[in-house]
This record gives C-alpha cells, structure tokens and sequence, in this order.
C-alpha cells in the first residue's frame, strides 16, 4: 500500500449530529500504528476539538474532497452520503454506525460504488468486543443524559432534605428498560438522592438492579416471556406478559415523579410502554424522558426534540441524546473505532485484517454487494 494506509475522517452532516468519529487521542495512536489520517477542517468543532488539536495530534487538515482523496478507511458518526466519497480508494472501508435498515438505500449505495461498509452498531456482544462496542458507550452517555435532563425539568429537589423550615421528599424515578442505558440513568439517580425503582422484560436483570441499590418491578408468574434475546438483547414481550405488565405498571408509574423508558429492539420500532392514560395518573409537575424516540418512541405522544405537555406532565425526547454530550460521547466512540481497528492490525499488511467472528457480524457490503445476512434474510 503505497504510502501507508490513509483514514479520513469528515465532519458529521445529519442534522443534529455534533459528535466526530475521531480524537486527537486517537489520530496519535492511529498516527503511531503507521497510518496517515486526514481530517476535514472544523469536524471536531461542535465536540470542542479544535483544528490545531488534530495538527498536533499528527492529522492533516483539509477540505472533504482532500481528505477522502486516496483514502483507504472512512470513519464516520453517522453514514457519509455517497456523493462526499468520491476519489477514495478502490473498496475503501466506510467505519461508522451505518443503521442498515433505516438507511437501506444508503447501504445499497455503498454496495454499487464498491465500498466495504462495516456497521459498528452490530458488533457481537461477546467478551473481547466490549471495547468496541458503540452502542454501549452512547448508550452509557445517554442514561446519564436522561437523569440529569429530567431532573433540570422536574422543577423540585432530587434528594430528601431536612430543612428547619421542614422536609423535602425525595424523588421517586422509575427506569423502564435496564440495559446499558437503564443500568446508567438507576446509578445517576440514585447518586442524585432519588429512590429509584425499574423494570425489564429480562428477569436476570433483577439482581442488576439491586446490586445499585433500587426496587425491582417485575411480572411475576406469567407464561410466555420471551424477553431474553440473542446477544443480550431485549426482544418483542408475549401478549400475556404485555398485559401483566401494563396493570403492574400502571398502578406503579401513578406513584412516580420521574420516568425514564429506555426499550429497543434492534431493527423494529420500540416498544410503547406508556400509554396517554398512564400520564393521565401522574402528578401535575412530574417528567418522562423517552430515550427511544429515535425508533418511534416507548411513550404515547412524545415527539423527538421536543417536550411535549401532557396532562400536565413534561414528556423529553432527544432524537440523538449522545450529541447532547459531545465532547464526552465524541472520545469514547472514537476509541471505540480505535479499539476495532488496532485490535486486528496486521503489521506486514499494514492495515486491518479482519477475522470472521466479527468481520462476518459487522460487515455490510463486500465486492459491489450486500452481504450480510441480516439485510438479506
């Protein structure tokens, strides 16, 4: 490979998007494996990277078309528009979280021009991944977001005080959802003096949520859970354990003053979770935060970036709840890319080589075609 293996990195262009696919952290440690990484001029901005930050580092800076000119490896937040790829090199590998089935036509795209897309939001959770994994860092991020956004919202104090003038009762926060993002938003809560209790479809995760120090809400006895996905993953509830859970939670959510839902399933819409008459039964004054509005939201009228009014109840939806953070969202997803690719650096080669384990898991398109089986089935 003449000249050493080339990465570009442009600056995000989705709307709403402030994070950037790389840290000076990580071009040096890039820049030390032997690779050239060209950086569009300002892409770190909006995540309190400046230009000279990336120059220091060891990045060359440049317009979109310099830095994908010759490039072997595109890193990405979001999938570039095929049109800002152009002069690349032949089969040049577009890193990024790609959401293959809501940006089909983009992956299809990607296929034609002969690019080989790799999905990181598709990497394995297996043990030797996690540092890879993208979905866990943001999603780590966005829990906290959720707490902290909710609790400015709220309008009264998190922690019980005991005051002269009397007590303040604590907040009462419940977590719908205990994945990486649930697990975060119980942990902030309770640093923040709330009690804290949540829910899951997945029964494993009580001792999760007891081991932080809040109340389990669990469907006891009920036949037909299918709740325990592949990878660790949540999939769609039976229609018993819908039922059982609607009753439970809504004679529980009528108590709270802070909602967190956090539910998703991969490549389907996200499961409603809160029904209209749910928010009927809370207190005036009282805050849900939907951190799924990206994928049709758990919440009966939430719209993304908005905060809708519902009976009284404030309903906060972030259609990108990591851009919210950028700086900090922006350093570990680049470590992730970082951690993905040094992890199969092949010194003789001097670029990545992939195995089929995570490879055959990531990969999008290979030789003008789709060709992962998920896309295909």
């Amino acid at each position: 490979m003449p000249g050493g293996l080339r990465i570009a990195v442009l600056k995000e262009r989705a709307v709403g998007e402030t994070r950037v696919a790389a840290s000076a952290e990580t071009v040096k440690k890039f820049t030390a494996l032997g690779a050239t990484v060209a950086v569009e001029t300002g892409a770190g901005a909006s995540a309190s990277i400046a230009d000279a930050d990336y120059a220091a580092a060891g990045a060359q800076l440049g317009s979109a078309a310099e830095v994908v000119s010759g490039a072997d490896i595109v890193l990405c937040v979001q999938g570039p528009e095929p049109d800002l790829l152009k002069g690349t090199a032949k089969a040049a590998w577009i890193v990024g979280s790609l959401a293959p089935f809501s940006e089909r036509a983009r992956i299809d795209a990607y296929a034609a021009a002969g690019f080989e897309a790799l999905a990181m939001e598709w990497m394995p959770r297996i043990t030797r991944a996690q540092s890879m994994d993208v979905l866990s860092s943001q999603s780590n991020l966005a829990g906290y977001l959720a707490v902290i956004a909710s609790a400015g919202a709220y309008g009264r104090a998190f922690p019980m005080m005991m005051t002269a003038a009397g007590t303040v009762s604590a907040a009462r926060v419940f977590v719908m959802g205990v994945g990486v993002a649930g697990l975060q938003a119980i942990a902030t809560a309770r640093r923040l003096g709330a009690i804290v209790s949540a829910t899951d479809v997945r029964s494993a995760t009580r001792e999760q949520i007891l081991s932080l120090g809040a109340k389990p809400v669990f469907v006891e006895n009920v036949a037909g859970i299918e709740g325990e996905g592949a990878g660790g993953y949540a999939t769609e509830m039976s229609p018993e354990y819908q039922k059982a859970q609607a009753e439970l939670v809504s004679s529980h959510i009528a108590k709270q003053d802070i909602v967190i839902t956090t539910a998703l399933i991969p490549g389907k819409a996200a499961p409603r979770l809160v029904t209209d008459a749910q928010i009927a039964s809370m207190k005036p004054g009282s805050v849900i935060f939907d951190l799924a509005a990206a994928s049709g939201g758990n919440v009966e009228g939430s719209v993304a970036d908005k905060v809708a009014e519902r009976h009284g109840v404030s309903i906060i939806a972030y259609a990108n709840p990591p851009a919210h953070l950028a700086a900090d969202a922006s350093a570990l997803y680049a470590r992730n890319l970082f951690n993905f690719l040094s992890a199969f650096w092949d010194k003789e080669a001097g670029k990545p080589v992939l195995d089929a384990e995570i490879g055959d898991a990531v990969r999008l398109t290979l030789g003008g075609k789709v060709v992962n089986g998920r896309l295909l089935g």
